[in-house]
């Protein structure tokens, strides 16, 4: 769902050239800026060279739901393909930008109860020690827009349910909620401006997303 809204984001925007999209199956979008590669392996990227060199930025929206998930599992999916895909990518441009959705409440000390906030926590501080700018995105409720839909059922009957409470939502948790929008318009900000944090909270999400 994330991705998706960044990817509508990137192709609106006229900073954005070129967009290259890595995904299991096609996203169902065509645009003249668009490309897309369909691959089945996301942890060797050995032989994809051609395909990945002249990228400015990564916005790295892969992400799953820990709900009935051993760690091993979590960690495969959350930590393993992130840096796989960040090592990949620094390898072959040393000033990329990466952009990575975590989520609020990571936990950065990576001894906390819950499973996923340390997976979560673990990631973000492997990434942060990479040589490259690094962002890390922690967003908490997203109001999917423009047409974006979350792939999870669970998860978008939620959003059909509070999409009319939104504005009452954001009014009255501020700093807790964001939409697609914000999230995509706030990572092209910072692959074009920068930020002066590398952890971005959902306050600074939306109003980096405000100066875009």
């Amino acid at each position: 769902m994330v991705g998706a809204g960044v990817l509508r984001e990137c192709l609106e925007d006229p900073r954005v050239r070129s967009v290259l999209v890595l995904g299991r199956r096609p996203c169902g979008v065509t645009h003249p800026k668009l490309r897309e590669i369909i691959r089945s392996d996301f942890v060797d990227y050995s032989g994809s060279a051609a395909d990945l060199s002249g990228l400015d930025a990564c916005f790295f929206c892969l992400g799953v739901s820990s709900a009935g998930m051993t760690e091993a599992a979590y960690t495969r999916v959350t930590y393993d393909l992130t840096l796989a895909a960040a090592e990949a990518l620094l390898a072959l441009n040393s000033s990329l930008t990466f952009c990575y959705v975590s989520g609020e409440g990571t936990d950065s000390t990576e001894r906390g109860r819950f499973m996923w906030a340390r997976v979560k926590g673990k990631t973000e501080n492997d990434l942060l020690r990479l040589p490259c700018r690094t962002y890390l995105f922690r967003p908490g409720f997203i109001q999917p827009l423009k047409g974006v839909r979350s792939k999870t059922r669970l998860y978008q009957a939620v959003y059909d349910v509070l999409g009319p409470l939104f504005p009452l939502l954001r009014r009255a948790f501020p700093k807790h909620v964001t939409t697609t929008e914000n999230v995509g318009r706030a990572m092209i900000e910072v692959a074009a401006r920068g930020a002066m944090k590398r952890v971005l909270e959902n306050p600074d999400i939306n109003a980096l997303a405000a100066s875009a």
